[in-house]
């Protein structure tokens, strides 16, 4: 992301309240982030699948959800990109260069894939995805 992005993103973090304030070192609201997380995220940023494609493996398909849902005979969700391991259908990261950051970055993966659950996923999945990433945002509040 270039550095004009980041700005706006925290400016509209602080406007949302998912910021605290100076007073209190403009630290994650952990209540306001989950709220939105779990609440909010499907309809702010809605699921857009596609076509089949190579990619990188998001939401069930991808770890820590790939591990506890058994995967049936569909093409699972990826991320376009070329790069990818492996050929699902179509499923619009949240930014466009999440794959690549994803493939750099296995713990930010999982945060992505457990997003993407929560904004894509049946009930179960959605219901796992939420458990994994409060139980991982309240553990990284706290380190």
């Amino acid at each position: 992301m270039s550095p004009s992005e980041v700005h706006a993103a925290v400016k509209r973090a602080q406007r949302s309240h998912l910021l605290h304030g100076p007073e209190l070192g403009e630290r994650p609201n952990l209540s306001a982030i989950e709220e939105f997380l779990i609440h909010g995220l499907k309809y702010a940023f809605p699921a857009e699948r596609g076509e089949p494609t190579r990619g990188v493996p998001t939401s069930y398909a991808a770890e820590p959800l790939r591990k506890v849902i058994v995967q049936g005979n569909e093409l699972p969700p990826v991320w376009p990109y070329p790069a990818g391991s492996r050929r699902g259908i179509a499923f619009e990261p949240l930014y466009r260069q999440a794959p690549k950051a994803a493939l750099r970055d296995p713990v930010l993966h999982e945060f992505l894939a457990l997003v993407d659950a929560l904004r894509d996923g049946r009930a179960r999945e959605r219901k796992l995805a939420e458990e994994m990433l409060l139980s991982r945002l309240r553990l990284a509040a706290h380190a």
